[in-house]
């Protein structure tokens, strides 16, 4: 039951990274609302990765990429022991 609810914590943020950078795809949409509260939710953990790597020539943002990674990571070790 545990692993369960791990896993959905674990998938559920996972999709609000996607959405965010799927998001931020779109210039005009940078300042909805919406977008406000999915970079309130993923931007302090993204920026710990892009302390590390910052953004390729200004533009490119490697962080979600391994956002990802670590999350995908982190999931597998603590499911593997719950």
């Amino acid at each position: 039951m545990l692993a369960s609810f791990v896993k959905v914590l674990f998938t559920t943020y996972t999709l609000i990274l996607l959405a965010k950078v799927i998001g931020s795809w779109f210039p005009q949409g940078r300042d909805h609302s919406i977008m406000r509260f999915l970079n309130f939710l993923t931007d302090p953990y993204l920026n710990i990765f892009r302390k590390i790597i910052p953004p390729i020539g200004g533009m490119i943002d490697l962080s979600p990429l391994i956002g990802f990674l670590v999350l995908q990571f982190a999931e597998t070790i603590i499911l593997r022991y719950i």
